[in-house]
C-alpha cells in the first residue's frame, strides 16, 4: 500500500509534496489505471493535511488528465494512450463501432497468455498488420527540459528491443509525425496527455511505459542514519527534482541530500567527496565509479555506491515487446 508522508515545516508546499508523490505513484504504476485513490478523509488522517488541500491536489491531478472524478464513487486513475483502446479510424470501424474494442480485448487476452503476434496473425490480420507497420518506427518523446529522462528511455529500449529508437522533444513531436505514415510513440505517464493530444489526430498510437517504483532504493533511504549525506546521480534533471521532493517528504531534514546530473562534473566531484551513500541510475553508474576512483586520495572512506534498476519497469518493456511483435 502506498503511504504518503508530508513534512509540515518544509519550504516545499504541502500540496506540492502530495501532488508529486501521487503523480510518482501513478507514473510508477503503484496506482495503476482504474485504481481508486484514497478518499480525502483517508488522506487527511494519513498526512495530517486539511481535506480542502487534498481536494485541491485532486483537482490539479484531474486537470493534468491523470485521474477522473466519478460522481458518488471517487477519484480514479485514468487509462492513457493505447490503454484506453485508441485506434485508427477506418470505414470498417465506422460500420462496426464495437469492432475496435472487441479486437483489442481479444488480442490483449491472447498476449497475456503468451501468444505471439505471428501466432495471432491468422485471426487478426488487419489489426496485426497495422501494429507491425507501427513497429517500424519507435519514437520516445519527453519535454525538452528533461531530455535526460528521454535518453535513459532510449538506451534501455534499444537494449531491450534490439531496434533503433528515436528521441524527439515533445515540442517537436507534431512536426516529426507529419513526416511519417506510421509509428509508435513511447513516453512516461508524466507526458502521456500531451503526447496523445498530438499523436491521436494523426492515427499514431501512444504507449505509456511505467517507470521503476524504486522500492529498494526507498528502503535504503529510510534506513540511513540521521544526519547522513546521501548523493543521487542521474542523466535526468527531472528525475532528480522528483527525488528531492520524495526523499524530503520521507526524511525531512534528517538527511543531507546532494544531487547531480552526471554531465555536471563539478557537482559530481563535490558529491562523491561528501556523500556516504550514492544512488545512481545505470546510465551514470560508470561515470560515478570513475569519479570516486579519481577522488580516492581525498576520501577517508569511499562512499557506498548503489546502482538502480532500469528507469522503465520490466513489465512495461515486456508488454512493449509483445505490442511491437518483438517478443
Amino acid at each position: 500500500m502506498v503511504q504518503h508522508h508530508i513534512q509540515p515545516d518544509s519550504e516545499i508546499p504541502a500540496s506540492k509534496q502530495l501532488f508529486d508523490q501521487i503523480q510518482f505513484a501513478i507514473a510508477s504504476r503503484q496506482y495503476p489505471p482504474g485504481h481508486k485513490l484514497p478518499s480525502t478523509r483517508q488522506l487527511a488522517m494519513e498526512t495530517g493535511l486539511h481535506r480542502n488541500t487534498i481536494s485541491k491536489v485532486y483537482r490539479q491531478l484531474e486537470e493534468t488528465g491523470l485521474v477522473a472524478s466519478i460522481a458518488g464513487s471517487g477519484i480514479y486513475v485514468k487509462a492513457q494512450g493505447h490503454e484506453g483502446g485508441t485506434q485508427r479510424q477506418s470505414p470498417i470501424l465506422k460500420q462496426y463501432p464495437q469492432a475496435s474494442s472487441i479486437v483489442q480485448q481479444s488480442l490483449d487476452e491472447l498476449l497475456s497468455q503468451g501468444c505471439s503476434l505471428n501466432e495471432a496473425r491468422e485471426l487478426f490480420l488487419a489489426e496485426i498488420d497495422w501494429r507491425l507497420r507501427c513497429s517500424a518506427r519507435v519514437l520516445v518523446t519527453v519535454e525538452s527540459r528533461d531530455m535526460g529522462a528521454g535518453e535513459l528511455m532510449v538506451q534501455e529500449l534499444e537494449s531491450a528491443l534490439g531496434i533503433p529508437v528515436q528521441l524527439v522533444p515533445l515540442e517537436e513531436l507534431e512536426q516529426t509525425l507529419e513526416r511519417t505514415n506510421s509509428g509508435t510513440v513511447v513516453t512516461s505517464r508524466y507526458f502521456i496527455q500531451k503526447a496523445e493530444a498530438i499523436a491521436a489526430p494523426k492515427s499514431v498510437r501512444v504507449i505509456p511505459v511505467d517507470i521503476h517504483d524504486y522500492g529498494e532504493e526507498i528502503e535504503i533511504v529510510k534506513t540511513l542514519p540521521k544526519d547522513s549525506c546521501l548523493g543521487c546521480v542521474s542523466l535526468s534533471g527531472g528525475i532528480l527534482r522528483i527525488v528531492d521532493v520524495i526523499i524530503h517528504s520521507l526524511r525531512g531534514d534528517d538527511l543531507l541530500l546532494i544531487t547531480a546530473q552526471v554531465n555536471d562534473k563539478y557537482k559530481l566531484n563535490a558529491l562523491v567527496r561528501s556523500a556516504r551513500t550514492i544512488i545512481s541510475d545505470q546510465a551514470s553508474y560508470d561515470a560515478v565509479k570513475r569519479a570516486i576512483l579519481d577522488a580516492r586520495d581525498d576520501l577517508i572512506r569511499p562512499p557506498k555506491l548503489v546502482c538502480s534498476e532500469n528507469y522503465i519497469g520490466t513489465k512495461s518493456i515486456n508488454l512493449l515487446k509483445r505490442e511491437l511483435g518483438l517478443g
